[in-house]
């Protein structure tokens, strides 16, 4: 009998399992979801924004499918003696542990970032010990056990409710409008006829996961603090970057850190004031590389085509992608092949018009595009003729398997479709630019115009710290034999493309002139 009792009362461990999103890869949109339970296969999103909905889904899923949480069940965090939600301590105390007890609930907790979510069945006092736990279910009281007259302790309470979940499930940091979730409804209790009700204490607010004292004076500055914390919330729900905002934002913290330190004397709070004024000065300058202005005193910035460094490396992806996998050979077929490349980038397929072929220094475009419809690597709807007669009214219907994404391969390129138009303008005006189609350069001249756009630093100096291009991977780029490299380099200088320019037997070494910087894409 002894040995019956002590099986059932023994107490298991909490259950714990964790949704994750992280990245596929280095320089790649795409991201992984993936559940530690065994029996969830990750998945892989198009987008970080899909990923995320993915992942509330999946856990969402899980709460409604899974288990009540169970009475019995030692907390979750027990095994690590609840080192999560050590309690802060001052310089000269030491940390102490919070204590376990209370209901066992279900507690959801999440990052700041959404980049994981863990569901842990731990106790009440746990759960609430976590600034971002969010409890979606509580178990029902534990049963009593016999007393020594043979009734048990609650016999005359009623049947414990049972656990109850939130309808909507879990809300995270990233929902718009975070929902209450419904609780057990506790036995109400018959109150003295002279008690006053309780007064309700004002929301306290949170920001940077501290708790705004809902007693802090003055009582302007609980205000922003509390006015603060949405506003960084409600700036990581954004779907587009801001910025300007951002800075904004992080100012304002760091302004009113500084008064909270001042009025509670702590260390902390001044600290994370600094870093505020840091943020601040960072996302202001992204703020202005992006929109192609110099901060105050660093005198004028190039306004460039392509803007960002990620849009600058994705230029450089294309033409690295064309290198190695062009159809045909000739400097003729490598252009048109990088044109038709960047209008068919991110789905496989685009519209084609008549001058975009007639535009290009091709020799006989008719018959460079059906050779590269008889490869197999470009398809048209109609013929030939009708796509070099087409106009931009009627454009024509291209596509290219090889760039055509399927469900276990996303394609060669991780850009989106708000950038493929820019890349294929950045394009068209590098290689028709003015003084290179009055000066009728060839297609060669124009493939080098493309490598020197993309492999100048910021001031324009040609390679990495201007130390210059070496001249194998030019002529490769350009299908030419490297000595015919210095009479590309010339027609270049002559159209004001270069300046200080000098051939060496393994490297080009110059500058890319003023009115090209625009053009350029500068080595990061």
């Amino acid at each position: 009998m002894g040995v019956e009792a002590h099986a059932t009362n023994e107490r298991v461990t909490g259950r714990r399992w964790t949704v994750r999103l992280d990245p596929v890869g280095r320089g790649r949109a795409d991201v992984r979801v993936s559940c530690s339970r065994p029996a969830c296969a990750a998945q892989v999103l198009p987008s970080a924004a899909a990923g995320r909905t993915a992942a509330v889904a999946h856990l969402k899923a899980h709460l409604r499918a899974g288990p009540a949480p169970r009475p019995s069940a030692h907390c979750a965090c027990r095994a690590e003696e609840c080192h999560t939600h050590i309690r802060p301590a001052g310089p000269r105390e030491r940390p102490v542990p919070w204590r376990c007890g209370g209901a066992v609930v279900l507690a959801v907790i999440t990052d700041r970032e959404g980049r994981w979510w863990q569901v842990m069945e731990c106790c009440s006092r746990c759960a609430a010990a976590h600034p971002a736990a969010k409890v979606v279910a509580t178990a029902p009281a534990a049963e009593a056990p016999a007393r020594s007259d043979g009734f048990r302790a609650d016999a005359a309470a009623p049947a414990a409710l049972a656990p109850t979940f939130s309808a909507a499930g879990p809300h995270f940091s990233h929902s718009a409008a975070p929902t209450a979730v419904p609780q057990q409804a506790s036995a109400p209790r018959s109150a003295p006829r002279s008690a006053r009700p309780p007064r309700k204490r004002p929301p306290r607010g949170r920001i940077a996961q501290r708790l705004v004292p809902h007693d802090l004076r003055p009582v302007a500055l609980r205000d922003e603090l509390t006015e603060l914390g949405e506003l960084f919330r409600a700036y990581q729900a954004r779907t587009e970057p801001d910025l300007a905002m951002l800075a904004d934002l992080h100012a304002r913290k760091a302004e009113a850190f500084n008064a909270w330190a001042e009025v509670t004397a702590d260390t902390g709070l001044r600290l994370d004031a600094q870093r505020a004024e840091q943020a601040a000065a960072t996302a202001r300058l992204q703020h202005l590389h992006r929109i192609g202005q110099a901060p105050d005193g660093e005198g004028p910035a190039v306004a460039r085509l392509l803007t960002a460094p990620a849009q600058w490396n994705h230029a450089r992806a294309v033409l690295a992608h064309v290198a190695q996998n062009a159809p045909l050979p000739g400097a003729e077929a490598r252009l048109l092949v990088v044109m038709v490349t960047l209008r068919t980038a991110q789905a496989g397929v685009g519209n084609l018009v008549g001058q975009d072929i007639k535009g290009l220094p091709l020799r006989d475009p008719e018959h460079l595009v059906g050779q590269l419809v008889e490869s197999g690597w470009l398809g048209i709807s109609g013929t030939v003729e009708e796509l070099i007669a087409s106009r931009p009214e009627n454009p024509t219907r291209i596509s290219v398997p090889s760039l055509t994404p399927e469900e276990d391969d996303p394609g060669p390129f991780t850009f989106g479709r708000k950038l493929r138009p820019k890349l294929s303008g950045w394009a068209q005006r590098v290689v028709g630019e003015k003084k290179l189609r009055k000066g009728k350069t060839e297609a060669d001249v124009r493939l080098l115009a493309l490598a020197l756009a993309t492999g100048a630093d910021g001031e324009g100096r040609l390679g990495p710290g201007g130390e210059g291009l070496g001249l194998d991977a030019l002529a490769s780029w350009c299908v030419v034999d490297p000595g015919d490299l210095p009479q590309l380099v010339d027609r270049l200088t002559a159209a004001d493309w270069l300046a200080e320019s000098d051939v060496t037997d393994t490297l080009l070494t110059g500058r890319l002139t003023e009115r090209i910087l625009p053009l350029g894409c500068p080595l990061t």
